[in-house]
């Protein structure tokens, strides 16, 4: 199979028939084997309901769905979970994204070797409390992940299918999925200006609450990555730090006890920053070695993605 089109969706019951038939005919038109997973994150609405007679009118078309609301982390895993075709389109479902771009990052893929695709919707067609807002989050993560992508949010991305069967989206991370493929050794990310048309149904899903979700995520993201499978580097160098700091503390209230006499260092503040820097110091390395034990006996601790091997090995193995 070509490409599989992964649509997360939550109360969209007013686009969904007009989305599929316009993919429908840009696939036709380029005749792509393909398929559509719509994933209904638990719908209030009667988009269910649609799907349902979609996916009865047109075998391209499958539904999966969620008992209650997850998020589109959740919905796009699924989706990737489920994806078969050899280039992964996301995309949503309100039709502000457009499948006419889908031929383009299609080759992009395939053609110019990309391992993923992000859109770029440089000519925004929403709110200033949205653009505002995703400026902002957009700068903040192209400095913390290095990578130089103008608009991580864009939900219109492409992926080899590899990239998606290597990762996991959960949280609010599919707002760095861009992130999540690079740090799992898929580097060849693209970027491509895509089409963003205004919102033709309902309302917009976005909030300050999932602005700033997606703030303590990238935190979460970055710690992780570099330390999850190393915590003693963070935990342990910091409270070795905090421990000599004390130590050194100490030492010199002691030593200015016994040539100054009647100095009483316990009445000094500098001797209680001293036992409370030795005291967090050694919380911090004990913590550092205990998330060491954890994440050496934790289960998948040394599966790495293989991107291939030489033909003797595979006959051999």
């Amino acid at each position: 199979m070509d490409i599989s089109v992964v649509v997360p969706l939550f109360n969209e019951e007013d686009s969904l028939t007009e989305l599929i038939a316009w993919i429908e005919r840009v696939m036709r038109e380029n005749a792509y084997t393909y398929e559509v997973l719509l994933v209904d994150d638990g719908s209030r609405d009667r988009s269910w309901e649609v799907i349902l007679g979609l996916s009865a009118k047109n075998p391209h078309v499958h539904g999966i769905r969620f008992r209650r609301n997850h998020g589109k982390s959740a919905a796009l895993n699924v989706g990737f979970r489920h994806a078969q075709g050899e280039v992964v389109i996301t995309m949503d479902a309100d039709l502000q994204d457009s499948p006419d771009e889908i031929p383009a990052l299609y080759r992009m893929i395939r053609e110019e070797g990309y391992d993923m695709v992000s859109g770029w919707k440089k000519k925004r067609n929403d709110p200033y409390t949205k653009t505002i807002p995703t400026r902002l989050f957009n700068w903040t993560t192209r400095l913390v992940s290095g990578i130089r992508l103008h608009d991580f949010n864009c939900g219109l991305k492409a992926y080899r299918s590899e990239v998606v069967k290597t990762i996991e989206v959960y949280g609010e991370m599919h707002r760095y999925i861009p992130v999540l493929a690079k740090w799992a050794g898929f580097d060849r990310i693209g970027e491509k200006v895509v089409q963003h048309h205004k919102r033709k149904y309902g309302s917009t899903k976005f909030g300050m609450e999932r602005f700033l979700n997606g703030f303590l995520d990238l935190i979460s993201l970055s710690f992780v990555t570099r330390f999850g499978q190393r915590p003693m580097h963070f935990f342990g160098l910091l409270g070795t730090v905090l421990f000599l700091i004390g130590f050194a503390i100490a030492i010199y209230l002691a030593y200015a006890k016994f040539v100054w006499m009647g100095y009483r260092m316990t009445e000094r503040p500098l001797f209680y920053f001293g036992m409370l820097a030795m005291i967090l110091g050694t919380q911090l390395f004990l913590a550092g070695f205990l998330g060491e034990m954890i994440s050496r006996s934790a289960p998948g601790r040394n599966d790495f993605p293989v991107e291939t091997t030489t033909k003797l090995f595979e006959k051999e193995h």
